[in-house]
């Protein structure tokens, strides 16, 4: 076992941490004043990814529909790769590069908010979903790593400054809790 990993690990990602929370401030508060608008005006977010994407767009969708910080109302949303059946039938018939494109297809509205998790920016099934919600009038919000959305565009563009996959999965994780902390704020009606 090597010496010293934990305390590299932990100063690597407080330099990532520091550089995000620098450079991304301001693009993540307008995120979370459109997120507090849509669920305010009854709209749903939808998020995916892929691998440890996929599970971050899920932990987003648990924050919304269970809670964050308090118990209150549940919030609209939903994960596009947390069914099974769905996920495979549509690789299977039509293709993994679609996946996110064809739930987009049939579950986007306008005004909902659609969140694409990629820690590489390179997901092709990530930004055909993306430019899928925009198309149907929905906001497009990529949470990405370093490169950046490469080959796509969308309405917001969060690009945590590393290329460290778990430093990039760490602050989209800050990020999604911080909206959440927002959301609680300005729309958490406390349940009884």
């Amino acid at each position: 076992m090597r010496a010293g990993l934990f305390a590299e690990h932990f100063a690597a990602h407080r330099s990532v941490v520091e550089r995000s929370a620098e450079q991304l401030r301001e693009q993540a508060e307008e995120v979370a004043r459109v997120l507090i608008r849509a669920l305010g005006e009854g709209r749903k977010v939808i998020a995916f990814g892929n691998g440890g994407s996929a599970a971050q767009a899920s932990h987003l969708v648990g924050e919304l529909l269970g809670r964050f910080s308090a118990t209150r109302q549940p919030f609209p949303a939903v994960a596009l790769a947390s069914d099974a059946g769905t996920v495979t039938c549509i690789a299977n018939d039509f293709g993994y590069e679609v996946l996110f494109e064809r739930q987009m297809r049939a579950l986007a509205q306008p005004g909902d908010i659609a969140f694409g998790f990629t820690t590489s920016g390179r997901s092709e099934n990530v930004r055909r979903g993306l430019e899928e919600a925009r198309k149907r009038g929905a906001i497009a919000v990529a949470v990405v790593g370093g490169a950046g959305l490469v080959g796509g565009s969308a309405d917001y563009v969060l690009a945590v400054p590393s290329d460290q996959t778990a430093h990039v999965q760490e602050v989209h994780l800050m990020l999604l809790h911080v909206w959440c902390i927002y959301i609680d704020e300005a729309l958490g009606q406390i349940e009884s």
